[in-house]
């Protein structure tokens, strides 16, 4: 039986297993081509890890260190040097990963922005976008956690889109014994408030959910609505990443199980359905092995893909080579085209600065999709 409106309880059963998946995949397809048609996209980047410092401690997370065992800032001249090397292999976004705040948390963190004339770490990523729009071709696309409108504002004038994963919605993962157990930055509340507040400022904005680190189906399925409840009341959420939790060896949920692939591929067809025709749906490539599977989820886009840097939030996965991945995307039925970090939908005076919309406008062709020059040009 076709489906119809998205469902909450049907959707639960899917996941559960007490209903037939078959018609879920088959919908969540026919979505994706009536609203995206047969072209799948990714973005050519690099991975700029800002800082590795952070206030909070995810029981998950490989990414952040503490002072003494590798938490540090990558200094203006290590910034420029990844993004100088990206430049040179015609990449278009410079992914800015970090810590929250780490500045309340730890002395070094302050005395570093003191030594750099900053008094806060997303001031310093304001400074580092800068530096990029000033020295390369490169984009910024700041992730850096929980952000002000006045935080946004300041970013807005050098970078087209931002981002923040929700993760969940559920406050219970904030629980003693939960992976957010005193990460603050992690509660629902404040991280859905960073997603409205990017409508008010008129920022194209990168948001998801992480499975597989100890919610439940329901959960799962809530924090869909969730997203998709804030994409239908402020539009600007331009791309909603379904990520699959991945357990690092040097981490407290080391041992915790991984989603497996026949249960992800539902929860991606899942966001499909529930976020709808027009969403651009992205799962990573690097982090399963056989990740065409995801095209038979109603997936649309791959995410950033670097030809220069790892993935400093899952080092231990590899990007898929740019070959590789235009040659499963296109046996597959589909066209591989490069984009810019912010959607084309998106490359309009509404939601691009006056700064960097004619930038924009110069690196991609009519239909919005990025222009990448040959590296041997550059």
């Amino acid at each position: 039986m076709p489906l119809t409106a998205p469902d909450r309880d049907h959707a639960i059963a899917v996941l559960d297993g007490r209903a037939d998946a078959a018609p879920l995949l088959e919908e969540a397809r026919r979505l994706r081509d009536e609203g995206r048609g047969r072209v799948v996209t990714y973005s050519r980047k690099v991975f700029v890890p800002i800082t590795t410092l952070c206030r909070d401690t995810c029981t998950y997370c490989t990414f952040v260190k503490p002072p003494g065992a590798g938490g540090q800032y990558l200094t203006p001249e290590d910034v420029l040097a990844i993004v100088t090397a990206g430049d040179a292999h015609g990449c278009t976004e410079a992914l800015l990963t970090l810590g929250d705040r780490p500045e309340d948390k730890w002395p070094q963190a302050e005395r570093f922005l003191e030594a750099q004339g900053c008094t806060t770490t997303l001031e310093y990523v304001a400074k580092m976008s800068s530096l990029i729009r000033d020295e390369t071709g490169l984009f910024p696309h700041a992730n850096p956690g929980i952000m002000s409108a006045a935080d946004m504002r300041s970013l807005r004038e050098t970078n087209p889109s931002m981002g923040l994963m929700l993760e969940n919605i559920s406050p219970r993962l904030m629980e003693p014994g939960m992976p957010h157990h005193n990460c603050p930055d992690k509660d629902p509340a404040a991280r859905v408030g960073t997603i409205a507040a990017a409508a008010a400022e008129r920022v194209p904005f990168t948001t998801g959910i992480l499975v597989g680190i100890g919610e439940t189906n329901e959960e799962v399925v809530d924090s869909l609505f969730a997203l998709g409840d804030l994409q239908r009341l402020h539009g600007h959420l331009q791309e909603f990443i379904i990520q699959n939790f991945r357990a690092k060896a040097d981490t407290r949920m080391r041992r915790h199980p991984e989603p497996g692939v026949p249960y992800f591929v539902k929860v991606v067809a899942a966001a499909r359905w529930i976020l709808g025709a027009e969403a651009n749906v992205q799962v990573p490539p690097n982090l399963t092995d056989s990740f065409e599977v995801y095209l038979d989820a109603g997936i649309n886009d791959w995410g950033g893909v670097s030809p220069v840097t790892i993935d400093w939030v899952n080092p231990e996965a590899p990007w898929p080579h740019l070959d590789r991945l235009r040659a499963v995307t296109e046996a597959a039925g589909f066209t591989l085209r490069p984009r810019m970090p912010v959607y084309p939908e998106y490359i309009d005076d509404r939601w691009i600065a006056p700064t960097l919309l004619g930038d924009i406008a110069a690196r991609t062709d009519d239909s919005g999709y990025a222009l990448i020059e040959p590296v041997a040009a550059r």
